[in-house]
């Protein structure tokens, strides 16, 4: 697999298909992506990847491009729209020589359509897809996901869409394009906000931390802090009742039923935030739990890392490199009994693999001299570059 992609939507899905075993080769601008200033980043994205340098602005290093297309299964690349076509490196020209070749792209906005050339960043697409809107409230104004939510689901369906594509190929013995953005993976994920306006023509109202369908279900606070808990059906309510010591809820005819309690949140909460801030938010948790009602806590990052359940699944794993060391990364969290994903390299620096990966395609060594002297191509000799 041929990896032409930066930032992290491109980098997301190449980091999925080689932790499943794909042979990926980045092929990256000589001088990379500065990957020094935020190493722990890029040392996640790129592990099990290798890297060659080549420059795509010279014809030699175009030259070398496409040789490697020519053998390869997969090219991923996430520039804007034109500048694959303006290199000569876009999937008509590169399937002349590899009919088999699946080629993806990922964009901001599409390969076609009037925003294709404008540049695609995941807080600009949050805004444009809805998401904000939806993830705020009237108090707060609308909020950004906390990760880059719409890069990580581009790459995620991309991902996807290149193992259909070679499932195909088997079938048909030929490639084809596979093409996302930012902008269709976040519209295309709003679920039943987005469902329930295509069928009814009603725009969702932001409405924060509480679920708009279902009531209760959102962050509640106790004693010391806040909690989530969500009660997803009837019987859920009438356990949640009796766990809180409020029984003749049940009963009452302005919370009977999920719609009933949505339309009547502002007299719920205000009854159960009463006795919510009798105990700790920990308490609650585990009373709730016990009880067979949904409930969890909001933790910080950290707290994250330290909890059981999460340090059973084994998503935090260690590699290192000669140029920064031991140093750890996240495993993709998804386990197959007998194909597992696995981390078994750290991520390269650029042009570590620059004059291997020459060699294989047939340039001897003289020729490999020659292009790195001319700057064509850059080959990693130590330090951080």
């Amino acid at each position: 697999m041929v990896d032409l992609t930066t930032v992290r939507s491109g980098p997301t899905c190449t980091k999925i298909l080689a932790d499943f075993g794909a042979q990926v080769l980045r092929v990256e601008r000589p001088g990379g992506e500065g990957r020094e200033r935020v190493f722990f980043d890029a040392a996640d994205l790129h592990r099990n990847k290798r890297s060659a340098a080549v420059n795509l602005q010279d014809p030699r290093g175009v030259e070398v491009l496409k040789r490697l297309a020519a053998g390869a299964d997969v090219v991923v690349e996430n520039y804007r729209p034109d500048v694959k076509h303006r290199l000569g490196i876009d999937y008509e020209t590169l399937s002349r020589d590899n009919p088999r070749l699946v080629y993806a792209s990922i964009s901001g906005f599409g390969q076609e359509g009037p925003y294709r050339e404008r540049p695609g960043y995941d807080q600009i697409v949050q805004g444009m897809s809805g998401l904000m809107w939806l993830t705020g409230t009237a108090e707060t104004a609308p909020l950004r996901v906390g990760i880059p939510i719409g890069d990580l689901l581009a790459g995620y369906f991309a991902a996807l869409g290149i193992l259909v594509a070679l499932v195909e190929r088997g079938e048909s013995g030929r490639g084809q394009r596979v093409e996302t953005s930012l902008l269709e993976a976040l519209a295309g994920s709003l679920s039943f906000q987005a469902a329930k306006y295509v069928n009814t023509g009603e725009v969702p109202p932001p409405v924060g931390n509480h679920h708009p369908l279902t009531a209760p279900m959102g962050v509640y606070r106790g004693k010391d802090g806040y909690f989530n808990l969500a009660v997803g059906n009837d019987d859920m309510w009438k356990r949640c009742c009796e766990a809180l010591g409020l029984p003749e809820l049940v009963d009452d005819p302005r919370f009977v039923g999920a719609l009933t309690r949505v339309k009547n949140r502002a007299a719920m909460d205000a009854i159960l935030e009463q006795v919510l801030s009798t105990r700790p938010a920990a308490e609650w948790v585990e009373a709730l739990n016990r009880a067979g009602v949904a409930c969890g806590p909001i933790y910080t990052v950290d707290q994250v890392f330290a909890d059981p359940q999460v340090r059973m699944a084994g998503l935090v794993q260690e590699v290192a490199n000669a140029t920064w060391g031991p140093h750890k990364v996240l495993a993709l969290p998804v386990h197959l009994s007998r194909t597992p994903a696995r981390v078994e390299r750290a991520a390269p620096m650029t042009g570590e693999h620059t004059r291997e990966t020459l060699a294989g395609l047939g340039y001897d060594t003289e020729s490999i001299d020659a292009l790195i002297a001319a700057g064509v191509v850059q080959q990693y000799t130590g330090g951080r570059t």
